[in-house]
């Protein structure tokens, strides 16, 4: 108990302090005063009881997250006794969250916020059976919540990044005995499996699933006459297209050089930039009129078609699994120095398209080992190797159909995760009655 206790004493003062930085963050991204009113708890009613309903409670952060789960909420909603109430953390996972889930969530609202009176109130309206969180969603007080009310916690999709990997241990003396909490950790690879462990959590409630992210349904693939008609639509010609996934800051600036080099043999070359957060728009607006005044650019957010374009920024969201099918080449984002997490290749390779990403993949170590040890991408070091890397790949055609051969086998032998997943979870949703040990 020593750990929650100081976790609930700093937790008030650290949250005046970012409050300001948070609340810019929601404004800008959507809806913050709803957002805001929801995670203290304001109007959210009572949930009662439905006589043989067992009612399932999954947090998932953020866009990303909720596109993971979409086939574990499906297959779970098939079972009629299970009631799932659904959270959220951003704007952008909310409104996604509502748009595609709606009919199969009985509830949807945003994730309280991690502090006693919050999460107590949510907890005592919502009186989830079992509560499942994605990759990195354990919050203290949502741990600790759980364990005051006899539910069992599962975490899915399960992973510790370098990072909070090394806070973690940091905090281990307090730490250690609150990861007991969590009944069942469902690791997407042997080194995270063993991470949870070294952390506390019983090894015998730590096993390996699996990355949930490969058995994602990518969606509506595109025929390529839809393909051709939509890059037209777009701006962007019949041409090559290079394509920047996800980027962050500088990275944006990297794909300008290398595009400029390709011009130099493909002259029909387009770029096409998908920064991982639209809401930079006016940053990259102005490196791009800095850096690119002699070349045509817009910026997606601002019409439904364009005509003739050298560079596209898509900067909306949901849209990049539809934009990638659009490429020849992608960039990885967030992947170059001094980022060092690295974005999802997994859409590329899952498409086909040939995919280059940096040093910094620690957030998808398995993911890029798996790529690597296939042949289904190429890691550089720097922005110098990168420029090499793509121009390279960018004139040899059969490097890059034979790229796209390697990741479709490599996408065929990473399935299995979601059975794996659902057949753990489905334990524990007919005896929501499991107590913890």
């Amino acid at each position: 108990m020593l750990f929650i206790w100081i976790y609930r004493l700093i937790f008030a003062p650290i949250a005046l302090v970012l409050s300001p930085k948070y609340l810019l963050k929601m404004k800008r991204r959507g809806d913050y005063k709803g957002a805001l009113s929801m995670r203290l708890g304001i109007g959210i009613d009572d949930w009662p009881r439905m006589p043989g309903k067992r009612r399932v409670w999954i947090q998932a952060v953020s866009l990303g997250e909720m596109l993971v789960i979409e086939a574990l909420l499906r297959k779970l909603v098939e079972n009629p006794e299970i009631e799932l109430l659904l959270t959220t953390t951003t704007s952008t996972g909310y409104r996604l969250a509502n748009d595609k889930y709606s009919e199969i969530c009985d509830r949807i609202y945003y994730f309280p916020l991690d502090f006693w009176p919050f999460s107590r109130k949510f907890w005592k309206r919502m009186r989830p059976d079992l509560a499942i969180c994605a990759e990195t969603e354990l919050w203290p007080e949502h741990m600790q919540q759980a364990a005051n009310a006899g539910v069992p916690m599962v975490l899915v999709n399960g992973r510790l990044s370098d990072r909070s990997f090394k806070y973690a241990q940091k905090l281990g003396w307090m730490y250690r005995k609150h990861l007991r909490h969590v009944d069942r950790v469902l690791a997407i690879s042997d080194q995270d499996a063993s991470r949870f462990i070294a952390m506390g959590v019983p090894s015998e409630r730590v096993s390996i699933s699996g990355n949930l992210k490969l058995d994602v349904s990518i969606g509506k693939i595109l025929e390529k006459e839809e393909q051709t008609r939509l890059k037209r639509i777009l701006g962007l010609g019949d041409g090559f297209v290079l394509l920047g996934s996800s980027t962050w800051p500088g990275e944006e600036e990297a794909l300008l050089s290398v595009f400029r080099g390709l011009r130099e043999s493909l002259p029909h070359c387009r770029l096409l930039l998908v920064p991982r957060h639209a809401e930079r728009r006016s940053e990259i607006r102005a490196m791009l009129e800095r850096k690119a005044s002699d070349l045509k650019f817009e910026f997606k957010s601002e019409s439904e078609t364009f005509s003739d374009l050298d560079i596209l920024v898509a900067d909306t969201s949901g849209e990049l699994r539809v934009l990638t099918q659009l490429s020849d080449m992608a960039f990885v984002g967030k992947s170059l120095p001094p980022h060092k997490e690295g974005q999802t290749p997994i859409e590329c390779g899952m498409l086909g398209v040939p995919l280059v990403f940096g040093p910094g993949m620690s957030n998808f170590r398995s993911v890029r080992d798996g790529m690597l040890a296939m042949g289904a991408a190429i890691q550089v070091r720097d922005e110098s190797s990168l420029q090499s890397a793509l121009k390279a790949l960018a004139m040899d055609e059969s490097a890059r159909r034979e790229m796209s051969e390697k990741q479709a086998i490599w996408a065929a032998a990473s399935r299995g995760a979601l059975q794996r997943t659902f057949n753990a979870i489905e334990v524990l949703v007919r005896d929501s009655s499991v107590k913890k040990s």
